[in-house]
């Protein structure tokens, strides 16, 4: 069972007791969040919505606010004399998905396919 979420502007495939790290959350460490914007489920069956799946919920708990590794802006114009050297870490939310709530009251989106006609049908 897992579901693609949205969280922060940013889609995610996630899972039960899986840790990941998004961009930087609103609330303290050992803190619960829950995010509603679910893209996708699979539980047996594919549920897909339009654009959102309503009635199933993603609950995490923030686990710590880390910085990721720097990342290194170096620009130059050759022969010009023109150096520029930066750096940057984006600030990270470290999280660990408690559970996917909502299954019962979710419905089917997947639409079935129809039977080709046959000519025995389209005679009668």
């Amino acid at each position: 069972m897992f579901a693609i979420v949205e969280i922060a502007g940013l889609q995610y495939k996630v899972e039960q007791d899986q840790k990941l790290f998004v961009n930087r959350l609103k609330g303290d460490k050992g803190g619960k969040v829950s995010f509603d914007k679910v893209l996708l489920t699979v539980n047996g069956a594919i549920t897909v919505g339009a654009p959102a799946v309503s009635g199933i919920t993603v609950e995490a708990e923030i686990l710590d606010h880390v910085k990721a590794d720097k990342v290194i802006v170096f620009k130059k114009k050759r022969r010009k004399g023109y150096k520029v050297k930066n750096g940057h870490r984006q600030s990270l939310t470290q999280i660990q998905i408690t559970g996917i709530t909502g299954f019962d009251g979710a419905k089917k989106e997947t639409k079935a396919k129809k039977a080709p006609k046959t000519e025995e049908a389209s005679a009668e």
